[in-house]
């Protein structure tokens, strides 16, 4: 499997994919029992926030990444789903370095 580099779209597209995966099971996991177990809403309101923010950067980097036609578009709509499941960005974002590592290969 290859690294993910912030000098390319699709690595930025696997890097922020998975920083807003992880976003998303704090909120799921930690932030959201806080508020409705102990009712500490300023954890879903933080937490809540930064992971609001990261789902739009990695909508924009997605979108960048299909215009300059280095994603397919299967890809980037497949992106676009998984990062509204549990653990999608961290499925998807194999699937992108296995393409990355055949296209290197072949090419």
């Amino acid at each position: 499997m290859t690294k993910a580099s912030w000098s390319d779209p699709v690595g930025r597209v696997r890097i922020v994919g998975k920083i807003e995966g992880i976003s998303f099971l704090l909120l799921l996991g930690i932030a959201m029992p806080l508020k409705y177990g102990m009712g500490i809403d300023m954890a879903v309101k933080i937490v809540g926030w930064a992971h609001g923010a990261l789902f739009i950067l990695l909508g924009l980097l997605v979108l960048l990444a299909l215009l300059e036609k280095v994603l397919p578009f299967k890809h980037a709509v497949l992106m676009m789903v998984a990062s509204l499941l549990p653990f999608g960005p961290f499925v998807i974002d194999r699937r992108l370095a296995e393409d990355e590592a055949k296209d290197g290969a072949g090419g």
